[in-house]
């Protein structure tokens, strides 16, 4: 169940990762393929809302010596200034749809995978989030916003998955401490059971 943090200025949401984020994905292809790989690169390879539109097909390259697929993404510098480029960890599955993906649509290697504004790309997120209002009545879905697919991606690896913040700095584009320790917050039920548990605090 997307959980949520409404303490603050804005509300936080958190999706079960990665049902929900599929559930989403899944929500906006039913409009249209296009969104559904926007949500994709923001939920599955972390990238913001004004690196998704950099994302290109002759941007994917495989890294021999880490043996993983990347992919290259514009955006945000956060130490301020011009946009700064990072090479972000692909998923194979993820790297698999964007290549039936670009062949399907005729896309070519220095076009972009979603030609859309940021506005465009906010406004399919909550369109989708509507879409899951509906499916489901669980009013949570109603505040999920854009940034939450990237917040669901960071948190995940960071809490659930104990990915190292080095790591998560370099694919995720956080240049400093300061700007990742957000994401450190937030475990899921799960998690909180089993830390619970394996303390003997039950």
């Amino acid at each position: 169940m997307v959980r949520i943090d409404d303490s603050g200025k804005r509300t936080k949401c958190w999706l079960d990762y990665p049902d929900e984020v599929d559930d989403l994905a899944t929500a906006a292809r039913r409009t249209d393929w296009e969104r559904d790989i926007a949500m994709k690169l923001m939920g599955f390879v972390g990238c913001r809302v004004s690196g998704v539109a950099s994302a290109r097909p002759d941007g994917v390259t495989y890294n021999n010596d880490g043996d993983y697929w990347q992919i290259e993404i514009r955006g945000k510098n956060t130490k301020g200034g011009e946009k700064t480029i990072r090479d972000a960890y692909l998923p194979r599955r993820v790297k698999d749809m964007l290549d039936i993906y670009a062949e399907e649509r005729d896309i070519a290697d220095d076009e972009p995978y979603v030609d859309a504004s940021e506005s465009t790309i906010r406004r399919w997120v909550k369109e989708s989030a509507e879409e899951m209002y509906e499916e489901t009545g669980n009013e949570r879905w109603l505040s999920v916003s854009s940034h939450d697919l990237r917040r669901s991606w960071a948190t995940h690896h960071l809490v659930e998955k104990d990915v190292p913040v080095r790591v998560m700095m370099e694919i995720g584009g956080w240049s400093s401490y300061e700007a990742i320790e957000p994401y450190l917050t937030k475990p899921t039920p799960e998690t909180i059971g089993r830390e619970m548990q394996a303390a003997g605090l039950v």
